[in-house]
């Protein structure tokens, strides 16, 4: 019995010290003595470092990890020390007291059915963490060579079971000679005992009747999760593989359905049980027993953040332009859309939920649509966002239905009973939910939104269920005009082609035109260009920020609550009167307002000062959000200059001005104001026509053959 020597287990326990020479285990095992915690992770980088130990230890550890952590839990039974501080005794502990008094008086040795089990006895639970180091599996690559191994994979989690009560010793009382008997259960399904074995009812020859004691016995929490392979990994013309994955004691209610996640655990077949195993006949199935959980994406909740980390990011607040700074690192690849990644940025960060004292909620989400032609990156817009959300999801207008968005009613392949099954926006609670081709979503799906993005619950009434889910969750989605393309000739809301009550809950709706105009395009190429060779965005004058530091300082932005002031409230009610007027007066009004653009200029406010870290919001706030809304329809604005002739002439000024003084020249060639201006689609024509006008207000003097331009004071 070499090979499973529990002496190196516990010499290992008692004496490996960390990067601070204090003893590890000792002081987890101290915690657990005190009733602080439960579970005991030992670590296989440990046990790598540990100098007593050979590599051989190691590798039965990794392949024979069942039986190992049989040994280390009996290892830190005999070490466990004596609680150091006081703590309130629980049933168990009083239980476990008049046990140990009862087994000295009628100790029946010969009997090991009357033997307490070590199970019963322990309050911790034993875990073995593979090292982080390497690639984790995917699904598909952990084979039957890996049976009782600890292996590392990688996936998302699809379905998550309630978390059960799973027996672990039953004990049971005997009515004639009332010893107690413990029989210990390994396996999902067990016989219960009803013949007393103990060796006085077999002496008096009577078959004492065994009652269950449930208070007595030992109860492990269950719960079991389904996990898939995440796309990447899927090879070509395949489909996902799933795997059963068994959380116990302290691991349950660490993962929800859409979390990505990395687990380590022990890979063990399972036989099947009851009608299933006459149908399976001699197959088993395969499940993983869990041993760590390691999330990609934490929730912003759940952000500790280290010491550097702090340190970082309250460098990033104290930069002044912290604000272009985040949205700018936002898809950096992608090029301009400024002002949107701006808009995005807000969309994460989300201003506070309100809850008044009667219980009426008011949302903090914000909700943003992006309409916009072909080819302005929308969708990869959208997929970036969700990749930086800790918790996102991405569907599409015709791949989802309105059950696949709030929620199904489906039959539970285990229990056979109606269960609900959350759709996307009930997955992307308390996150994003990207949905692409908005525009193209039947009538009677695109009806489900509107629940969620104002009530923000998602209620169902079928199949016997009625109730209501939460769907806490900001909608960014992108569509395309009612003719593919905007269309200059008809007005916008024949364009914008959705119903007036679906677009009052966007906060922003975002027209993104694609222009023809020479600069943009040049510069745009060469980005895209830039792209293709380095396969990363050219310089931005600043190192863009990662995933994971802007998620760390959002999660500080967001445990911020800002409040509006006072001497602010006179100043957006202005604005919002004024915005009203303009759209009264228009005949084709842009956007239409309600009292829900108020309630967006207040969020979009209050993000701005989250992101400020600040605790009120600031007047530059409420300036920034009215003018975010305002470039929201600028693509449109600029157009409507163009075509109602206003003031070609000045423009065209502007132009030639602007362009002298960023070459620091008083001079220019007619051929090159010529080039410049036709780039902006003026003619020849206006070109004269304002030489003309400018030279008569002593601006610039003209040559008269070869019309080139001398500015007398630029």
């Amino acid at each position: 019995m070499l090979f499973l020597n529990p002496d190196l287990a516990k010499d290992f326990l008692s004496h490996f010290a960390d990067a601070d020479g204090e003893s590890k285990y000792m002081n987890v095992l101290q915690d657990v003595a005190n009733h602080k915690i439960k579970a005991i992770h030992i670590e296989l980088e440990d046990l790598v470092n540990y100098k007593d130990l050979d590599e051989e230890f190691l590798r039965r550890v990794t392949e024979n990890t069942r039986r190992y952590i049989q040994i280390f839990s009996n290892a830190i039974d005999e070490l466990m020390p004596e609680a150091t501080e006081p703590f309130p005794d629980d049933d168990q502990d009083i239980l476990m007291t008049q046990r140990s008094e009862e087994a000295t008086e009628n100790a029946d040795a010969s009997d090991h059915q009357q033997k307490m089990p070590p199970e019963i006895k322990r309050y911790f639970e034993v875990y073995i963490k593979a090292s982080p180091k390497g690639q984790p599996f995917t699904i598909r690559e952990v084979k039957a060579s890996y049976i009782g191994q600890l292996v590392r994979i990688s996936g998302i989690v699809t379905r998550c079971s309630d978390v059960k009560p799973l027996i672990q010793v039953a004990v049971y009382t005997c009515e004639e000679c009332g010893f107690e008997i413990y029989q210990e259960v390994t396996s999902r399904v067990f016989m219960p005992l009803f013949e007393c074995p103990s060796q006085r009812c077999k002496i008096n020859k009577t078959k004492g009747n065994l009652i269950l004691q449930l208070r007595a016995s030992k109860f492990l929490k269950f719960q079991e999760a389904k996990i898939q392979e995440l796309a990447e990994h899927v090879p070509k013309g395949h489909i996902p593989r799933t795997m059963t994955v068994h959380f116990r004691g302290e691991l349950t209610r660490k993962v929800s359905p859409g979390d990505v996640v990395e687990l380590s655990g022990i890979f063990l077949p399972i036989p099947y049980t009851g009608f299933k195993a006459m149908r399976a006949g001699l197959i088993a199935d395969t499940y993983l027993e869990a041993m760590s959980v390691i999330h990609f994406k934490k929730k912003y909740e759940e952000y500790e953040l280290r010491g550097d980390e702090e340190e970082r990011i309250l460098r990033l607040a104290e930069d002044g332009d912290i604000y272009n700074k985040l949205a700018r690192s936002l898809a950096p690849e992608i090029f301009g859309h400024e002002d949107i990644k701006k808009a995005l940025l807000l969309l994460l960060v989300g201003a506070p939920h309100r809850k008044l004292k009667d219980g009426m909620k008011i949302r903090g989400d914000i909700h943003i649509c992006l309409m916009g032609d072909p080819g302005v990156a929308k969708s990869q817009l959208l997929k970036h966002i969700i990749n930086v959300a800790p918790r996102g999801v991405y569907t599409t207008g015709k791949g989802s239905s309105g059950v696949g968005l709030t929620a199904a009613v489906q039959k539970d392949p285990v229990t056979n009973e109606m269960v609900l099954e959350g759709g996307a926006l009930v997955l992307a609670d308390m996150g994003i939910c990207a949905i692409d081709e908005f525009d193209k979503m039947d009538e009677s799906d695109r009806t489900a939104i509107h629940e969620v993005m104002e009530q923000q619950t998602v209620s169902i009434a079928k199949a016997g269920i009625t109730t209501s889910l939460n769907a806490r969750t900001a909608v960014l989605a992108a569509a395309n005009p009612a003719w593919g393309r905007y269309d200059l000739r008809r007005t916008p809301a024949e364009n914008i082609n959705l119903p007036p009550a679906l677009l009052s809950r966007f906060d922003l709706l975002w027209l993104i035109l694609d222009r023809a105009d020479m600069d943009t395009d040049l510069e745009m190429a060469r980005h895209v260009v830039y792209v293709h060779q380095n396969k990363e965005s050219p310089a931005l004058g600043f190192t863009p920020l990662e995933p994971s530091v802007l998620r760390a300082y959002i999660s500080v932005a967001r445990k911020l609550s800002p409040c509006v002031p006072r001497e602010l409230e006179e100043y957006i009610a202005t604005a919002y009167s004024s915005i009203r007027q303009e759209e009264a007066k228009s005949n084709t009004p842009h956007s239409y307002t309600t009292v829900r653009t108020l309630l967006s200029i207040l969020r979009i406010s209050a993000a701005l000062a989250r992101l400020r870290f600040s605790d009120t919001v600031a007047q530059s706030d409420v300036d920034e959000a009215l003018r975010l809304m305002q470039m929201s329809k600028f693509s449109l604005y600029s157009d409507d200059r163009q075509r109602s002739g206003l003031d070609a002439i000045s423009d065209i000024y502007s132009i030639l001005r602007d362009q002298a003084a960023r070459t620091n020249r008083m001079d220019i060639s007619y051929a090159h104001a010529l080039n410049w201006i036709s780039r902006k689609g003026y003619s020849d024509a206006q070109l004269k026509e304002c030489l003309e006008e400018y030279a008569a207000l002593n601006v610039w003097q003209i040559h008269p053959n070869t019309f080139d331009i001398r500015f007398i004071d630029a």
